[in-house]
């Protein structure tokens, strides 16, 4: 497996951006993006397929990995490079077992108790969330805050771990000073579409002139 966790983690979403899966893609092709997660809470596996293959296309035009969220199906039909899942998705055995030992694999957690048992879990990296208040997302959990996340930090060391929920530019450098080695942003990128290239370039600088990213 070729994965290496980017500190700049995009997540597409067509409802939020007002464009397709592929414009977004390529759009963060565009601000520097080398792995995004393709999210899609609306609409049925099926349309989803054939935006995700659309998108996917883009992404291996620029050799940029693809990750699908929540729908194994989808990511197994598409040949994405892994899956992300959350608390009452497919486990990540069942999942692991039908994408291979190749695949990426993500899971979401939103106390330290999930983090810490999802260490003995065969993903590659733990979410941890949100962070802060979200929009982006219906009936969110708990904001664990920046405490939190430095209990969860703590808690499983050099685990790869990314942050989400309500990120910003104003907030990113305190996350990572709380010692996330990863930030997952959605509404900061998308919400303006013709901006997409431009926000991701600016997370990117933001990153470059953080001293506690190694």
């Amino acid at each position: 497996m070729n994965f290496e966790l980017p500190t700049i983690y995009p997540i597409t979403d067509a409802r939020i951006s007002g464009i397709s899966h592929a414009a977004q893609v390529n759009e963060l092709v565009a601000g520097g993006a080398r792995l995004i997660q393709l999210r899609e809470k609306n609409s049925p596996s099926g349309d989803f397929y054939y935006s995700a293959l659309e998108a996917m296309r883009a992404a291996r035009d620029a050799g940029v990995q693809i990750i699908i969220n929540d729908r194994v199906d989808v990511a197994l039909g598409i040949g994405a490079d892994g899956v992300h899942l959350g608390q009452n998705d497919l486990s990540p055995d069942n999942a692991r077992k039908i994408l291979g030992d190749e695949a990426i694999i993500g899971f979401s957690t939103h106390t330290l108790e999930q983090a810490r048992r999802a260490l003995s879990l065969p993903v590659d990296y733990i979410a941890i969330g949100p962070i802060f208040e979200t929009r982006t997302k219906e009936n969110p959990d708990k904001t664990v805050g920046l405490a939190g996340l430095r209990r969860v930090c703590d808690a499983i060391g050099d685990f790869p771990l990314v942050a989400i929920g309500g990120i910003t530019i104003h907030n990113v450098d305190s996350v990572f000073e709380a010692g996330a080695d990863s930030v997952a942003i959605i509404g900061a990128l998308l919400s303006e579409p013709i901006a997409i290239a431009d926000r991701m370039r600016e997370f990117a600088e933001a990153v470059r002139r953080n001293p506690n990213i190694v």
